[in-house]
């Protein structure tokens, strides 16, 4: 009997290790799923020209680190929101529409947060009567999320920098992760 107690007690304690190192938290399907919404209400907005739509997935405090250079760090939900409905009303103003899309190639849990790392692909369709092609950029993002006491992800850092479109179009699948809506790289016709 005192041979079992024994062998037992460095079993016990191996696992007590293990579960102590090992994260039990996040990478729920659950979690996948929420998280993943927010992108879907991210592109809703832009092509609604509508920042409302996402205005609740960003945390009180969020911050905004913009690609360009000439911007620096946005702190705070409602000053990203503004930055982001003077950008529509400039689009709203040509006639245009603009669409944007998401595709995450990693995701990170710890405790109460999640690192999503990704491609990024932005169309722009001018006004009718402009004569333009659409037009696209693409970039690269890192998000930040939280979650809350009610469960809710929400987007607590918001970064991105300009990237070659190819580099969206190239991003593989993850199982569970946001893919969007997979626009299809167009082909320039060959002579």
């Amino acid at each position: 009997m005192n041979f079992f107690k024994l062998s037992f007690i460095p079993v016990l304690l191996g696992l007590l290790i293990i579960a102590s190192v090992s994260p039990c938290y996040g990478n729920t399907q659950v979690d996948n799923d929420k998280l993943n919404q927010n992108y879907q209400f991210i592109a809703q907005g832009f092509e609604q020209l509508n920042m409302d739509i996402v205005n609740n997935i960003y945390v009180d405090d969020a911050v905004y680190i913009s690609e360009t250079q000439d911007k620096g760090i946005v702190f705070g939900r409602e000053k990203i929101i503004d930055l982001y409905q003077k950008f529509f009303n400039k689009i709203r103003h040509k006639q245009a529409k603009i669409e944007i899309d998401f595709r995450v190639v990693m995701r990170q849990f710890s405790d109460n947060q999640s690192t999503d790392v990704g491609y990024y692909l932005v169309k722009f369709h001018p006004g009718d009567d402009s004569g333009e092609p659409v037009s696209e950029f693409a970039g690269k993002f890192v998000t930040v999320s939280t979650r809350t006491s009610k469960g809710e992800w929400k987007i607590s850092v918001d970064s991105n920098t300009r990237s070659k479109p190819e580099f969206y179009y190239s991003a593989k699948p993850m199982p569970n992760w946001y893919y969007g809506r997979q626009f299809i790289q167009h082909s320039t016709p060959q002579p």
